[in-house]
């Protein structure tokens, strides 16, 4: 099996697997309760979040456990916006956000905010100068994606956030879902206020993810019903989910230092080669993400190639996965300002640590193939 489709999610490490089983087997106690089991399960979530802190260059009290990226968007923009609703009502976000943050903010425009849907360049950036020219004195959220999921453009997340320093009344949203492990961010380095993880993106287990909340901030939550996370998330923790993604996230911090420029390696030359085959465009930008390739074969529907590679045991997706099942073109190739053919005929190659230059080269050999049948099909 080739499985180049990580950006949708990522296989667990066997080790984060073992780690889940041990934990709910044998520390299943409700890290609420008061009895022994019960204040076991709560040391554990305990040094959970002080080993996440010491990986992420944070405070303990700065993380957030969540359910994933989703719930982790879903907090921090609605739960800014509600709270601070009062100060302001304008919600500076971008065009080619992750559908949990976009969504997140047609949601709040029904409730009277006023949202700008910042428009990204020819290579999927946002820049400061965007930024700063549509602040208003009302503007009290910025929110941004750092590595865009479908085309791994990174956004200058430490910029704009130096940028946000000069208006202490604006709080900084990063959805980091995709950059984590892959992008370095240094959060107090980006004056950030929130970020976004998810654990079945660094080789977690799905149903989990972390949201820093820089020391100070407040938010009105989402959830009723109890006291957990400091007040900002009710519900049972899921310690055993916690657990394992934090050793997740300790394993994929440590490959970065050493897998990186493999993992550029690879996506380069696969860019350079399939650029190459008649009829492929590459849309991903020159400066990506290192796990990453967006290219379309014109002509061609893509859900067509995926199947055909699927049946090579070849994985790979059509955008983000949470979108792939709809019909319509990609709108963060619209928004780039590819016409709809290019959009609507995209596939996504997206790499971990573990893929190799041998699975790049078979992956090639099939896909040449592919691509060159289906091309005759087109042209009869």
């Amino acid at each position: 099996m080739i499985y180049f489709d990580n950006s949708a999610t990522t296989k667990p490490y066997k080790e984060v697997v073992e780690t889940y089983i041990k934990v709910a087997e044998d520390y299943f106690g409700n890290p609420s309760s008061l009895h022994p089991l019960g204040k076991v399960a709560e040391r554990l979530l305990t040094q959970a979040r002080e080993l996440a802190a010491n990986l992420l260059h944070v405070k303990p009290q700065e993380i957030i456990f969540t359910s994933g990226g989703t719930e982790g968007n879903n907090l921090a923009i609605k739960g800014t916006a509600r709270l601070l609703s009062k100060r302001g009502k304008h919600l500076i976000t971008s065009s080619m956000e992750h559908a949990s943050s976009l969504e997140a903010f047609q949601q709040l425009e029904k409730e009277g905010f006023q949202v700008t849907y910042l428009k990204p360049d020819k290579n999927g950036i946002i820049n400061m100068e965007q930024v700063e020219a549509a602040i208003r004195n009302e503007t009290i959220l910025v929110s941004l994606i750092h590595v865009n999921n479908e085309v791994g453009s990174i956004v200058p997340i430490e910029a704009i956030g130096e940028l946000l320093s000069h208006h202490p009344k604006i709080l900084f949203h990063v959805d980091s879902v995709q950059g984590i492990s892959k992008v370095p961010l240094n959060l107090h380095k980006g004056k950030v206020d929130f970020c976004t993880l998810s654990a079945h993106k660094f080789h977690g287990m799905k149903g989990n993810g972390i949201l820093f909340v820089r020391d100070g901030v407040r938010l009105t939550p989402l959830f009723s019903g109890g006291s957990q996370e400091r007040g900002n998330r009710a519900g049972t923790e899921n310690v055993a989910g916690v657990v394992a993604m934090v050793k997740a996230l300790r394993l994929s911090m440590e490959a970065s230092k050493t897998e990186l420029t493999k993992l550029t390696e690879l996506n380069e030359w696969l860019k350079q080669k399939c650029e190459s085959i008649t009829g492929v465009m590459i849309n991903s930008p020159t400066k990506r993400s290192p796990h990453i390739l967006n290219l379309s074969v014109l002509g061609v529907k893509p859900e067509v190639i995926v199947q055909s590679l699927g049946e090579h045991d070849i994985y790979v997706s059509t955008k983000s996965a949470c979108s792939s099942k709809q019909a319509e073109p990609s709108r963060v190739l619209l928004e780039m300002g590819y016409d709809e053919n290019r959009a609507s005929t995209a596939i996504r190659l997206s790499f971990t640590f573990e893929n190799t230059m041998e699975e790049a080269q078979a992956f090639l050999s099939v896909f040449t193939k592919i691509v060159e049948e289906l091309k005759k099909v087109v042209e009869k």
